[in-house]
């Protein structure tokens, strides 16, 4: 059998997973698409009419969409950027031959693995105003005069859910880098140091331009995941205080579901799909002007 045919003999088992991406996720954003130029109810009890980008035009005018879409951005930059700081940095230092650094590697991925609700429930019970074990430890140890409503905080609020995030997600930056790190020649940094180089030159000359491949893999998983943020938000505060939570993504499900307004919902997703879009090129931008 020539390659040519067994190429096209595997071509063609490639045909179900085509049909069911398309119908799992083609399909719905089509769907979204369309209503997104629609006055579109959730009920259905009205026969949905054209509005053209009357939508669009509205959604620039929304306080309520404006403010969530800030939200949005001030999460998903200062989250993104502690993580990949953060994550880094570990991995750096675990890639050195220290004592139970494999130990530690084990344990790493284990806030990861922690499912997104059980994180957030997990968390939510930390910051209790009452029982909560983070008020209990600042008092003890003096920090605090009085227990503190981290969650009814307008200002505490979201920065609270920040470090939550943090704390569960960066270690994925950490494993995605560690996997680069491990694969670097060591012929190339044991030269650099024949050369003359010092530490902040070997990292930034050879260490840097090797994982950046690796890290723009992993800022553009979790700008993703950051900017769509809904899961430990809705968990944790609901959008609250006074909205100070509310992300795009629970704007656009107060508004589909709640206010059952599909049409608006719809545009408003596409415009958070452009912002998400954004965030990335600015950060693969930023990262490959590096790597030059």
């Amino acid at each position: 059998m020539s390659y040519k045919q067994i190429k096209g003999s595997y071509s063609f088992l490639t045909i179900p997973m085509i049909l069911i991406m398309g119908m799992v996720i083609g399909w719905p954003l089509i769907q979204t698409f369309i209503f997104s130029f629609t006055d579109a109810d959730l009920l259905g009890i009205t026969k949905p009419g054209f509005t053209g980008l009357n939508n669009f035009l509205d959604a620039f005018q929304n306080r309520g969409f404006l403010n969530s879409l800030k939200v949005s951005g001030i999460f998903a930059v200062v989250v993104v950027s502690v993580e990949v700081i953060l994550g880094t940095s570990v991995a750096l230092l675990l890639n050195q031959p220290l004592i139970g650094s494999k130990v530690v590697r084990v344990f790493l991925i284990l806030p990861w693995a922690v499912p997104t609700i059980v994180n957030a429930i997990m968390w939510r019970l930390i910051y209790n105003p009452e029982y909560g074990a983070l008020n209990s430890l600042l008092y003890q140890l003096g920090f605090i005069d009085k227990y503190i409503s981290w969650l009814s905080s307008a200002d505490k609020a979201l920065w609270a859910i920040i470090f939550a995030d943090i704390w569960k997600n960066f270690s994925l930056v950490t494993l995605i880098v560690l996997a680069s790190l491990q694969s670097l020649p060591e012929s190339q940094v044991e030269a650099a140091k024949i050369d003359g180089a010092n530490s902040w030159q070997r990292f930034f000359y050879i260490t840097m331009p090797h994982i950046i491949p690796s890290l723009q893999v992993a800022m553009v998983l979790r700008i993703i995941e950051a900017v769509k943020v809904f899961d430990i938000i809705y968990v944790m505060t609901k959008g609250g205080p006074a909205n100070k939570t509310r992300t795009g993504s629970i704007f656009i499900y107060q508004e589909a579901f709640t206010n059952s307004r599909i049409g608006a919902g719809s545009s408003f997703a596409i415009i958070m799909v452009a912002f998400i879009i954004l965030l990335i090129l600015v950060y693969m931008r930023t990262l490959s002007q590096q790597k030059r």
